[in-house]
């Protein structure tokens, strides 16, 4: 009987199984996917980035300030390898260096990342503010394009704006002189004028209305249509109080050197203390050969002396080098053994020819 009711009760849990309607595959197939979709939404560039947080307008100023140091020490290594070679030898060429140097630059950072390294540094990139989406867009090609044509252009037209106008003799020291300048050359050099006042003064218009809202600190940003945003969320400035208390201490520290240094007599404290070491040296008890050997270099410049003049005591100084200390500095006394200087007097030496 045990048996035959278990068969009983087995049996009705098998039809209410297979009348139960079947769950939908689409369903089932969503289930399925939504901890997939959950990880690329966690692993997509630019999930974590905050378009809501203002970025301050200290780091953005700062950006722009790691991203002009980079490009001066680029700069300097880059002249450095030519440092043997002959001086003057990138002068002509330096503009569209810097320019090459300026675009590689923004090939492997701006191009490849849409931040430059200085916003890298600060946790910030750039945001297409162009695109209508509530989420995170980088730059496109052409924004980025732009930026680099609105950032290097002007800067390249500027250290060549010299050259340029010697080319075409608009130039005051040019070839042609204004009353021979045609009207179209006088066109193009009032044309040129006007063009770079309206861009500083739109630069400045920009930078002012920047300090008012917080956003595009350079003109080309609010052009092409982007703004640095946070690529991280909870992104805090933090300064320790240790650095702060540095910085503090060294500031201060600065401002009284700065302060006490003009006051001191430099030359004066420096013969005293070579007084007190070495001793005085005295004139009577020098021959002529120990003489000579001390003429042969200035007491300022220690290079050999032009036009040498005395002031009283037994060093030779050049003519210049006494006459401009001596008008600095009313008092001046010899920085060799702290004598009072006199009036500069000129030094006759008897040179001695020797043939070979």
């Amino acid at each position: 009987m045990c048996t035959i009711r278990k068969y009983k009760l087995f049996s009705r849990q098998c039809r209410l199984t297979l009348s139960s309607p079947l769950p939908d595959k689409k369903w089932q197939l969503s289930k399925k996917r939504t901890p997939q979709q959950g990880q690329l939404e966690v692993s997509r560039p630019g999930a974590d980035v905050d378009l809501k947080t203002p970025v301050l307008r200290i780091s953005q100023l700062d950006a722009l300030e790691l991203d002009s140091a980079l490009e001066q020490l680029v700069w300097t290594q880059f002249s450095q390898c030519f440092q043997n070679c002959r001086p003057g030898l990138l002068t002509p060429i330096e503009p569209e260096l810097k320019a090459l140097l300026r675009l590689l630059l923004w090939r492997f950072t701006l191009y490849s990342s849409s931040a430059t390294v200085g916003q890298s540094l600060l946790s910030l990139c750039y945001h297409n503010t162009l695109s209508s989406s509530p989420r995170y867009r980088p730059l496109s090609r052409r924004q980025k394009l732009g930026l680099a044509l609105l950032t290097v252009g002007p800067r390249w037209l500027q250290e060549r704006s010299h050259s340029l106008l010697l080319c075409f003799g608009l130039s005051s020291g040019g070839l042609l002189s204004e009353t021979d300048c045609g009207l179209l050359q006088q066109g193009l050099r009032s044309c040129l004028t006007v063009v770079s006042t309206i861009a500083q003064l739109a630069s400045l218009i920009n930078f002012l209305v920047f300090l008012r809202k917080g956003q595009h600190p350079v003109l080309a940003e609010r052009i092409v249509g982007a703004r640095a945003v946070f690529t991280k969320s909870n992104v805090v400035r933090d300064i320790t109080y240790q650095y702060m208390n540095r910085e503090l201490l060294w500031h201060g520290f600065a401002e009284f050197l700065i302060f006490l240094l003009p006051l001191m007599k430099t030359r004066s404290l420096k013969a005293t203390v070579s007084a007190i070491l070495f001793g005085r040296e005295s004139v009577d008890g020098e021959g002529a050969a120990e003489r000579q050997g001390v003429w042969k270099e200035c007491g300022l410049c220690s290079e050999w002396p032009t036009m040498p003049h005395t002031v009283g005591c037994q060093h030779v100084f050049c003519y210049y080098c006494i006459k401009s200390h001596s008008i600095a500095d009313a008092c001046l006394t010899c920085p060799k053994c702290g004598a009072e200087a006199g009036q500069p007097v000129p030094v006759k030496l008897e040179v001695e020819m020797i043939g070979r």
